[in-house]
């Protein structure tokens, strides 16, 4: 059975900056295609949380690369799966906030 999506204020920020950055550089049609593969992949890591990579043990928080210049940060609980954050990997690794 798929947990329930949580997304934390966060996670729902970046999400809506990069879907702005995606409107005014790309157009309708890639935003719309961003849009629609994030939400498969959620609806996917709902059913399925282990498919992310484990990026922090101690935290137990995974990672699953959206595009490749994005990745989302999630925690599995129980119940929930936890939308922690988007990253942009052209960013250095010490930029990672989960």
């Amino acid at each position: 059975m798929a947990r329930k999506v949580v997304w934390t204020k966060r996670a729902n920020s970046k999400f809506n900056k990069i879907i702005d950055y995606l409107e005014g550089e790309w157009g309708h049609y890639v935003t719309r295609n961003f849009v629609r593969k994030t939400y498969d992949i959620i609806d996917l890591i709902a059913d399925q949380p282990e498919l992310g990579t484990l990026e922090h043990q101690e935290k137990m928080i995974r990672g699953f690369l959206l595009t490749k210049h994005n990745r989302l940060f999630y925690r599995v609980t129980d119940r929930e799966i936890i939308l922690l954050n988007f990253f942009d990997t052209r960013s250095g690794p010490k930029r990672k906030r989960y």
